[in-house]
């Protein structure tokens, strides 16, 4: 399914998602492990989304026909660590926002049809906004769960995340590259129904997930499937994206719990 919202929206996104990141880190240990991503520090998750941002401009700049190494991307690795804590922040939050500014001006003169190498198949700078966009929005909720702050976001994006990582799991390309998508398999012929359940009309935001022998398939709608999750739009896509767990309160699992999991375990996001 293509993109529900347009490129310009995208590319104002990464500014502003990449602005609430800061956000979060304002006043926070840089220290702080995150729990989502317990070998991190929020200074390497933001170091993280900084340096991705990094990559996908320097891929759009150079329309690269192949993936550009990331030892050639030019500010990779955030600013050096000193012993001023204030300091080492307050340059952290700098290069963030440059990081940001990069991906999204470059994005922005390219414009959606510009082709450039991608990791499906794709080949347009379309993608690099719509991923950096809803990368950095999911990693924003890692470091509103570090941080012990509270997590908000717009339907629309947060339906359209949705969307875009059930297109990228479901391409021949992501099964090459990661082996547990090719085990999907084992449960050939199932169903899930993901349901948000405080979505205004306009949003639509129920989808029906196939498991085939091939892989899987998808599509926005409502039908009864082995297994319905079922709960606000934001706790939906945190289940989704693995940061919030299903047995928690605010979301309800019908029918098979095991499928769910099983799911959830091999299309993990990174």
């Amino acid at each position: 399914m293509p993109a529900t919202l347009e490129h310009e929206r995208f590319c104002a996104e990464i500014i502003d998602q990449t602005r609430l990141f800061r956000d979060i880190l304002d006043g926070t240990a840089l220290d702080t492990r995150v729990p989502s991503c317990p070998e991190w520090t929020l200074r390497d998750l933001a170091v993280h989304v900084g340096d991705g941002h990094r990559w996908a401009a320097e891929i759009v700049r150079t329309r690269a026909a192949g993936a550009v190494p990331h030892e050639a991307v030019p500010g990779r690795g955030g600013p050096a660590k000193t012993s001023d804590a204030a300091g080492d922040a307050a340059a952290l939050d700098a290069w963030l926002a440059e990081s940001a500014r990069l991906a999204s001006d470059e994005l922005r003169i390219a414009g959606p049809q510009a082709a450039v190498w991608t990791f499906v198949p794709q080949g347009r700078a379309a993608f690099w906004a719509r991923r950096r966009a809803h990368e950095t929005l999911v990693h924003r909720a890692d470091a509103a769960l570090a941080a012990g702050s509270g997590f908000d976001a717009d339907h629309a994006l947060a339906a359209d995340c949705i969307d875009e990582w059930l297109g990228i799991i479901a391409s021949d390309e992501a099964k090459q590259h990661r082996p547990a998508l090719r085990t999907l398999d084992e449960r050939a012929g199932e169903t899930l129904h993901l349901h948000a359940t405080d979505t205004a009309a306009d949003v639509e935001a129920e989808w029906m997930i196939t498991l085939g022998e091939d892989g899987i398939s998808w599509r926005r709608g409502h039908e009864k499937a082995s297994v319905a999750l079922r709960a606000p739009l934001l706790d939906l896509l945190q289940v989704f994206f693995r940061r919030l767990p299903p047995t928690s309160d605010q979301v309800e699992v019908l029918g098979d719990a095991e499928l769910l999991d099983f799911w959830l375990e091999h299309v993990s996001f990174a």
